[in-house]
C-alpha cells in the first residue's frame, strides 16, 4: 500500500468526520491506500468518548459548537490557523502497536517544528507535543479493526483565546502556544502541512 496525501483546505468538522468514516470503511474492506488528510476547521470544540466531560467546563456557554466523537481524550479546540491531520492507516502494516503509533505521530510533529527553529519535546505520561511548559500540538486517535482515524492538531498561527474557554486535554492550567508565538515566523497552515506530510511519509513509509 502507498500513502495518498490530500490537502483539503478549510472543511467543516462533521464533513471531515464523514470523509474519515468513508475512508475507514473502504480501508477495512481492503479497497484503498493509506491516506493522510490535511486541513483546517472552522471554530469547533471536540471531546472524546469519556464519561468525564468536565474539561468542557460549561458546554452551554462555549462560543463555538461542541462535537462528541469516538476518539480518546478530553476536550480540545480546532479552528483557523491550526493544522489538522487525519491519518487513515492500516496499523497492522505499521507495527500493530497503538503506543508506537502515538509516539510516531509525536515525532512527526517534533521534526516538523524543527523546520521552524522550535525545539519541541514529549512530556512523560502526556500525549502531545510541548515547547517548554507550553503545549503546541494535541493528539487524539481512534482505531477500528486496526484502521486509524482522527489524529493530530498543530497550532500554527492566529488566536489561542478559544482554548481559554475549556481545560485543553483535561490538563488544568495548561498554556497553549503556536508557531507564530514561538518564532518571528507566520507560515501558512498549508505550507506547514506540506512539511509535515513529507516527514510523515518518511517516518511511516521510509521514503
Amino acid at each position: 500500500m502507498s500513502l495518498q496525501i490530500r490537502w483539503l483546505g478549510k472543511v467543516e468538522y462533521n464533513e471531515a468526520l464523514a470523509l474519515q468514516e468513508e475512508a475507514v470503511a473502504r480501508k477495512t474492506a481492503g479497497l484503498d491506500d493509506d491516506f493522510l488528510l490535511l486541513l483546517e476547521h472552522p471554530p469547533v470544540y471536540t471531546i472524546g468518548r469519556t464519561p468525564d466531560q468536565t474539561s468542557l467546563r460549561d458546554a452551554a456557554a462555549l462560543p463555538h459548537p461542541v462535537v462528541r466523537i469516538n476518539r480518546g481524550g478530553q476536550a480540545t479546540y480546532h479552528g483557523p490557523g491550526q493544522l489538522v491531520g487525519y491519518p487513515i492507516l492500516d496499523l497492522r502494516r505499521h507495527g500493530q502497536d497503538l503506543h508506537r503509533y502515538l509516539r510516531l505521530l509525536e515525532q512527526v510533529l517534533i521534526l516538523t517544528l524543527e523546520k521552524y527553529g522550535i525545539r519541541a519535546a514529549r512530556r512523560e505520561h502526556l500525549t502531545g507535543v510541548w515547547v517548554g511548559e507550553r503545549k503546541i500540538a494535541s493528539i487524539g486517535v481512534g482505531v477500528r479493526h486496526w484502521i486509524s482515524m482522527h489524529g493530530f492538531a498543530l497550532n500554527v498561527r492566529g488566536s489561542l483565546a478559544p482554548f481559554q474557554q475549556i481545560t485543553p486535554c483535561g490538563i488544568a492550567g495548561v498554556e497553549m502556544t503556536n508557531i507564530e508565538r514561538e518564532t518571528s515566523l507566520s507560515p501558512t497552515v498549508e505550507n506547514v502541512g506540506a512539511e509535515a506530510a513529507e516527514i510523515f511519509r518518511g517516518q511511516f513509509f521510509g521514503q
